[in-house]
């Protein structure tokens, strides 16, 4: 903490020290830098910075928290031709996301019968809690896989899980190339075989909630976005599959070898044009495209039971956006004024880019893309849109970020009636585990709104809107 220099508004370096590559930059505010367990996420920018290849910076977001390996809400961009690619900077939840949909019906003119019925239908008809999936389905099939895997999203709309025009609405469309379903697990495949359209546990959620605030009505009008509208937003990611193709990935790269000079064998990485990080590269891909998937149906079955309790047509619940937030991508940025193929590891941390940028969708090269940060169960949750900075490789936060550990939030809350506690702050909850609710209380975060301005006084998003929850469904 005390080598911390602040160089810009919200922006701390970290001195490059030792076998150090880069130094450190750490986005936050004073506040935030204030945290009790900062310093073990810090020491992790540190261990990032050792990497071979890495460029700039090692970066954290004001939500970071210690990870494995990278810290959560960790950044680091390799030179794609002399870096290496760690599945410890992309985690395991792979393409873990967020994807926020509004509905045409404000949230004051829902009776609360409607609303319990609505929040019933929804957690009938979403699987949620460990390792639970779709009962009535035949498992996904190895035809099913190979498509799947290779087409992203599209195989789900495809298969009448959505529509066309959703697609301009997901980050790279909802697909990452080079995805290459040979190289997945059996135990991968069959870990994922039933799981498609479900939650899963721990921080995946399905929140619906009002649009509290705008603060930039001109891009929240051009994206469809209106105070007191309802909306829904889902965080869910690549479950037990993308689980196994870490696991898989690590495995191989520690009986390689490749763990050996770090200063911590959790960031063990492959060089990027090696045989072993070129397969991991492609099964992530593909575990990237089970999560869009995921997500795709998990959204289908929310359309369904909107239709079914308020008679909204399902192609009326408009899908505003799709983030992933657990990903590496191959990217171009500017490197010392000089345009350079980059591999960025985002984990715990959202793409951002800004206005312009070419692989954004026509209305969204307008504007800037947006940033979905989810924030606790009762506070708020916050839509931003991305600057482009470059500072941090377009990157932006991925949420409020853990202040106290899931052993820590259950000891707190034992005991005590969680459930009760959140309808007192108007919140209705619902989960398959009432263990997963005293993890998940809102004071096992950090405040949101203190996270978003710190990203917007840092210049990587500007706040458009303020998003309250009020019926939320955990695992």
């Amino acid at each position: 903490m005390s080598n911390l220099k602040k160089i810009a508004p919200a922006t701390y370096l970290l001195p490059q020290e030792g076998a150090m590559k880069v130094p450190g930059l750490i986005i936050a505010s004073d506040e935030l830098l204030k945290e009790i367990e900062i310093e073990k996420p810090l020491e992790q920018v540190r261990n990032v910075a050792h990497l071979p290849g890495i460029v700039g910076y090692s970066i954290a977001m004001p939500d970071i928290h210690w990870g494995y390996g990278f810290p959560i809400g960790g950044v680091a961009a390799m030179d794609a031709e002399t870096g290496v690619i760690s599945p410890g900077g992309v985690g395991y939840d792979i393409n873990c996301g967020v994807r926020l949909a509004v509905v045409p019906e404000p949230f004051a003119k829902l009776k609360d019968n409607i609303k319990k019925e609505l929040i019933r239908r929804i957690f009938e008809f979403v699987p949620a809690g460990v390792g639970r999936g779709h009962k009535h389905t035949r498992g996904l099939s190895e035809r099913d896989y190979s498509e799947l895997l290779k087409k992203g999203a599209l195989w789900s709309i495809e298969k009448g899980y959505g529509f066309p025009e959703d697609l301009e609405h997901i980050e790279s469309n909802g697909r990452i190339d080079g995805a290459d379903p040979a190289l997945v697990s059996t135990e991968a495949k069959f870990r994922g075989r039933d799981q498609l359209g479900s939650i899963g546990s721990g921080n995946h959620f399905v929140e619906i909630g009002e649009v509290q605030n705008i603060f930039l009505p001109e891009i929240a009008k051009s994206w469809g976005i209106e105070l007191g509208q309802t909306y829904v937003l889902i965080h869910s990611g690549s479950r037990g599959f993308g689980h196994q193709v870490c696991q898989d990935a690590l495995n191989t790269f520690v009986r390689m070898g490749y763990d050996k000079g770090l200063p911590d064998r959790q960031l063990v990485a492959a060089p990027i044009h090696s045989e072993e990080g070129q397969n991991y590269f492609r099964a992530m891909a593909a575990a990237a495209n089970f999560a869009f998937n995921n997500r795709q149906q998990i959204l289908h079955e929310v359309r369904t039971a909107l239709h079914e309790v308020l008679g909204i047509a399902p192609e009326k619940v408009r899908l505003i956006y799709d983030v992933c937030h657990n990903i590496a991508k191959f990217e171009t940025h500017a490197v010392d004024g000089k345009p350079k193929q980059l591999c960025v590891h985002r984990k715990g941390a959202t793409r951002a880019f800004g206005p312009g940028a070419v692989e954004l969708s026509p209305l969204f090269r307008q504007t800037g893309q947006p940033v979905l940060v989810p924030g606790d169960m009762a506070r708020a949750s916050h839509l931003m849109v991305g600057l482009g900075n470059q500072l941090t490789w377009c990157s932006s936060c991925h949420g409020a970020g853990r202040a106290r550990s899931r052993v820590k939030s259950m000891a707190s809350w034992k005991g005590r009636d969680t459930v009760q506690y959140m309808a007192g702050q108007g919140v209705t909850v619902l989960a398959s585990s009432f263990r997963t609710i005293a993890e998940e209380m809102p004071d096992a975060y950090k405040d949101v709104d203190e996270v978003v301005s710190a990203v917007q006084e840092a210049g990587l998003a500007n706040m458009v809107a303020r998003l309250k929850p009020h019926m939320v469904i955990k695992g």
